[in-house]
């Protein structure tokens, strides 16, 4: 019997923790490079709020954001 095998990177993916106040920015997605500021996780945690520049508190996936870079 054949067994099927997928192969995994040896590298860890990378953990990211975001605090309250933390500057994000969305890495991925359709929204890609728009700034803010994380506020928390939503109910599922795999889900946050961030507030975006123009003020508007929006969702994101977690897994899109990064912390952002600063100048």
């Amino acid at each position: 019997m054949l067994r099927y095998h997928t192969e995994s990177s040896s590298e860890p993916a990378p953990i990211t923790t975001f605090h309250k106040g933390d500057d994000v920015e969305l890495a991925e997605g359709t929204y890609q490079g728009t700034t803010g500021v994380f506020l928390s996780l939503r109910a599922d945690p795999k889900w946050a709020d961030i507030r975006e520049a123009d003020s508007q508190v929006r969702a994101h996936p977690v897994e899109w954001l990064q912390l952002a870079h600063r100048a």
